[in-house]
Parts: C-alpha cells; sequence; structure tokens
C-alpha cells in the first residue's frame, strides 16, 4: 500500500518530537485513500505569528493539491483544523477526485516550495513569490484546483490550446476564463 512522504517543518517554532508525530499521525488518515501507484507529498507548515499557533498543511496528490490552514491559540489544535478543512474539501470533491485517478494518470510534477524575497525597495514590492509547474489540464479541472486550494483565481495549461490560462471566481458566483490573445 502507498504511504504519504510527510515533511514537517517549522518558522519560529521548535518541532517536537511529540508535535512532528501528531502532525504526521494526522496526515496519515489520508493513506485509506490512495492507490499503490500514486505517489504523495505532504508539507506540515507550523509557525507562530503575534501568539497564534498557525499550521498549514498542503497535500500534493500526484497533482492534485489538497490545502488547509488554521490560526489557534495552540499547535495541535491549529493541526486538527487544517486537517479538518483538508477533508471537508476532499469530501466535497471525492467523486471528481476518484474519477481522476481512475482516469488517465496525472503527471507527476515537482513541488518548489514559497519563497520569501527580502528586496529593499522603497514603497510597494513584491514580497512573496510562488513557483509552481504548470500541469496540462481543461478547464473543469482547473475550477475544481482553484476550489481545492480555495483561491479565487488559478493559472493553468490549457490542455486543449496548450496555453497558459487563468480561472477566476466572478462576484456574481460564476466563473470566468482568460486566454491569451497574441
Amino acid at each position: 500500500m502507498a504511504s504519504i512522504n510527510t515533511i514537517v517543518k517549522g518558522k519560529n517554532l521548535d518541532i517536537t518530537p511529540a508535535l512532528r508525530s501528531y502532525a504526521e499521525k494526522k496526515v496519515a488518515k489520508f493513506d485509506k485513500f490512495l492507490n499503490d501507484e500514486q505517489q504523495v507529498t505532504a508539507e506540515v507548515m507550523m509557525r507562530t505569528e503575534r501568539g497564534h499557533h498557525i499550521a498549514e498543511i498542503t497535500i500534493d496528490l500526484s497533482g492534485l493539491i489538497l490545502r488547509g490552514v488554521s490560526k489557534t491559540g495552540d499547535m495541535y489544535a491549529s493541526v486538527d483544523g487544517a486537517i479538518e478543512r483538508i477533508e471537508r474539501q476532499f469530501n466535497k470533491f471525492k467523486t471528481k477526485i476518484q474519477r481522476k485517478f481512475q482516469g488517465p494518470k496525472l503527471s507527476e510534477l515537482p513541488n518548489d516550495l514559497t519563497t520569501d524575497s527580502q528586496d529593499t525597495v522603497n514603497g510597494p514590492r513584491i514580497v512573496r513569490t510562488k513557483r509552481f509547474a504548470f500541469k496540462p489540464m481543461d478547464v473543469e479541472e482547473a475550477v475544481m484546483q482553484m476550489e481545492l486550494l480555495g483561491h479565487d483565481f488559478f493559472a493553468f495549461l490549457n490542455s486543449g490550446t496548450e496555453e497558459v490560462n487563468v480561472v477566476y471566481k466572478r462576484n456574481d458566483g460564476n466563473y470566468g476564463l482568460i486566454e491569451p490573445e497574441l
């Protein structure tokens, strides 16, 4: 049976063996949804900011990203909250996710981690850069991925046109698609 490769990191926080074990045990709950061929990685980032304990958990299910963030006064409760958010996302899209894994295989792409920029430019500046590999997908999958991440927009490589597109959530509750015009 496949297992999840879990990476536990801390920022402004010492990760105790008990906390690491707790996070790994919680992430392991998703083992039951995996098949033997899936390469699954989970990153658990724990940090403290202004007295709050923040747990950010990202699970890469062979290219399909599930993400949960929780901020509480206790790190264990934050880990629980982040896992609960991921479970709700998974349950909401369970049928589509299972159909995706039973159909053609998703490409396995490396997952670059978020990096912070330390530029000293006056005025507004770029303070965070996210890098990720574009996985070819159709518009429906891009909308599902955007919803799973909880974002208002999502950039992707359209498998039909082989161009970079952006889907976004409109104020009226519908979705929009941005296609390049060269």
